[in-house]
């Protein structure tokens, strides 16, 4: 199983990828550049799904749905919008095929059904939502207006890799509708607070919440929010994103309200989004070489439980171990009994480990007699043995104290990989180093920007919003710097 996953410190890319495949998270598919969730990784996409989506409606905001084709004319609308996601657009200009006269049994494009407007298949869905906010806004009385969907976009990709970057993902993208700026930006803020408790709660990965500079900002978008997470290879990943749109969409579909005064206005727009990216996250933050580690919220089995028994004793070791498995699942638990014939314990061991299930719990005969069960935690690989009288109540706190730890793990990993530097110099060691966030100040130029991404392939990951304004000296030319900016290298 686990033995043979490469390791984490000879290459963090296989690894990586050999993990996803292996602990039946996903795979790569016939389409190039698309991937197919499996089963188990599903379950677990659902889990973040349920939970942002219940986090979603409690802050005011209903689901919808838009649609897949996005006509060439409205994409193209918003320029910023498009002229940001034109490369990466997959374009529909044919609207049926043909038997093909010289290879019977085969289609071709019919050259005969060319659309009079081509269309986009959706990257993001700002052009169609607006162009249909214009005919649901009429009135103040309409604002706000709060929208998520879930769905699927495409944007093509050269380099692929499972969740991190694949042509086709899913995720939500909210889209809102507001009076003023003031409502608007606020909006943008929570979202933003949203995705950070999310974050932090469920996946135990802690983030930096802060804003992007203009060149890393979202094409269309007045400011950008983001909550960046550090990964075991000490490289950055941007978990979520919200965006203050400002009247910019407004303005390119000709969404007017009247205000109270009986006056027109344009309305103020955001939109905000998680992906399946959040999987990757889920993987490289806390797995090691034997496997997953899961966070117990979001692990689709919290608790496996394997017999040990002797030929002919299984039906009633089964039915001996119901109870607990019932007392479990009436806290709210989910357990899975791997009660497989076909495989040894030590085998059923690995697998799990592999596949990062929090809590297993061994149990045969012998151990029922004895009142007492041994129970394994997966983060620390630490085995107990505790009574089975307790058990419900055990398996309850240890799953609670095995989030909080993998939590905690992170978060001293990102403490301890966090850098301030006063130089270029230093800010080039500690990147080719131990890696992580350096924290460093620069002039505020898009040039000295570049100029550092060029040469050190690193980005500014945001201005942390906890970051104080602080005088300063840039790192690479010496002017004046007010703040400092968490730079990393990302995926």
């Amino acid at each position: 199983m686990s033995k043979s996953l490469p390791k984490r410190t000879e290459d963090y890319s296989l690894w990586y990828n050999e993990l996803v495949k292996r602990a039946g998270l996903a795979e790569n598919s016939s389409v190039r550049g698309c991937m197919v969730i499996k089963p188990y990784g599903y379950a677990i996409w659902e889990k973040m799904q349920r939970t942002l989506d219940d986090m979603f409606k409690r802050t005011g905001h209903q689901n919808a749905y838009f649609p897949l084709f996005v006509p060439k004319s409205l994409f193209e609308a918003e320029e910023k919008n498009a002229e940001g996601f034109a490369k990466e657009c997959a374009v529909v200009t044919h609207y049926r095929l043909q038997n093909d006269p010289d290879k019977p049994g085969k289609l071709r494009v019919d050259p005969n059904a060319k659309l009079e407007e081509e269309l986009i298949v959706r990257p993001t869905s700002e052009a169609i939502i607006w162009s249909t906010y214009k005919n649901w806004i009429q009135s103040y009385r309409d604002l706000p207006l709060l929208i998520n969907q879930w769905a699927n976009v495409v944007r093509w990709e050269m380099r692929t890799r499972l969740f991190l970057r694949t042509a086709e993902f899913l995720w939500q993208e909210g889209h809102t509708a507001h009076a003023t700026a003031e409502e608007a930006v606020a909006e943008t803020r929570q979202m933003l607070e949203v995705y950070a408790q999310f974050a932090e709660e469920w996946l135990a990965l802690p983030v930096v919440k802060g804003v992007k500079t203009e060149n890393e900002r979202f094409a269309g978008a007045v400011e950008t929010y983001c909550i960046e997470g550090l990964m075991q290879d000490g490289k950055a990943l941007q978990a979520g994103t919200s965006h203050f749109l400002g009247q910019n969409f407004a303005k390119a579909f000709d969404v007017q309200f009247a205000n109270k005064a009986g006056g027109l206005e344009y309305v103020w727009g955001t939109s905000w989004g998680v992906s399946t990216r959040l999987m990757g996250a889920l993987v490289m933050a806390h797995s090691d070489d034997e496997g997953l580690v899961l966070p117990p919220k979001l692990a689709p089995i919290q608790v496996v439980i394997v017999p040990i028994y002797k030929t002919g004793q299984l039906d009633e070791l089964l039915e001996r171990i119901r109870p607990m498995q019932m007392g479990l699942i009436e806290r709210g638990i989910s357990v899975k009994i791997d009660d497989r014939d076909t495989e040894r314990p030590g085998f059923k061991f690995a697998e799990w480990e592999l596949k990062g299930v929090p809590v297993r719990i061994a149990v045969g005969m012998r151990d029922l007699e004895a009142g007492t069960l041994e129970v394994a935690r997966r983060d620390t690989k630490e085995k107990m043995t505790l009574p089975l009288a307790d058990i419900v109540n055990s398996v309850d706190q240890l799953l609670q104290d095995i989030q909080k730890n993998i939590y905690q793990r992170a978060l001293n990993y990102r403490e301890t990989h966090t850098t301030r530097v006063e130089s270029y110099e230093e800010f080039k060691e500690v990147l080719e180093g131990k890696g992580g966030f350096v924290v460093a100040h620069y002039d505020g130029t898009s040039e000295t920007e570049e100029r550092i991404k060029e040469e050190t392939k690193a980005t500014i990951r945001c201005l942390a919003l906890a970051e104080p304004e602080e005088e300063g000296v840039c790192i690479v030319t010496g002017r004046p710097s007010k703040r400092r900016a968490h730079f990393a290298r990302a995926y």
